[in-house]
């Protein structure tokens, strides 16, 4: 099958979801433009990485004193869920982050498993995986990282005494064993 390149140049919306409930919950991500809508599955730890690394560029960045621009403070945070259909065009395996400094924009990029693993992120070559490409301005770049902070934040309680995640059946290793 040929390799698909879902390309959203800028998204009108790009948000991390999830559907679930906490310690079960399945991670998502989501692009739309118009009437199309690509959703890809995630990892959460792949969502918090996304996140942490997307702020750090823009960070960095910032230090450097290269003009990014700056998010609307104004700007409602976008906290509506995920947009059905929920349907994963394919699971992640990898994700590529980026700088493009003509256009002044951070290029995400979400892999698919599989293809010629040897293809770098960022390469149209037609013998690579699937993939999913955003790039985005620095304003929703960190509204997007914000949103994901706040969606792997709001999993499971951790436990007081070890920082596993509290669930029914949780044996906490510094009670020797014992249910807390």
């Amino acid at each position: 099958m040929a390799r698909r390149i879902h390309v959203f140049d800028p998204p009108q919306r790009f948000v991390a979801g999830t559907v679930g409930s906490p310690g079960a919950r399945v991670f998502y991500l989501q692009a739309r433009t118009d009437a199309r809508l690509v959703t890809v599955a995630v990892e959460k730890t792949q969502v918090a990485l996304l996140a942490e690394q997307l702020t750090e560029l823009l960070d960095e960045l910032g230090r450097r004193g290269v003009a990014i621009g700056s998010a609307d403070p104004a700007a409602a945070p976008d906290t509506s869920p995920l947009e059905q259909p929920i349907e994963a065009e394919f699971r992640v395996a990898t994700i590529a982050l980026g700088w493009d400094p003509r256009g002044s924009r951070v290029v995400v990029e979400a892999q698919a498993a599989g293809g010629d693993e040897s293809v770098p992120g960022f390469s149209d070559d037609p013998d690579g995986p699937d993939a999913l490409r955003v790039l985005l301005q620095a304003g929703p770049a960190r509204a997007f990282a914000r949103r994901a902070g706040l969606l792997v934040a709001a999993g499971r309680p951790a436990c007081p005494l070890c920082g596993l995640p509290l669930d029914d059946g949780h044996v906490c290793p510094r009670q020797n064993g014992h249910r807390h």
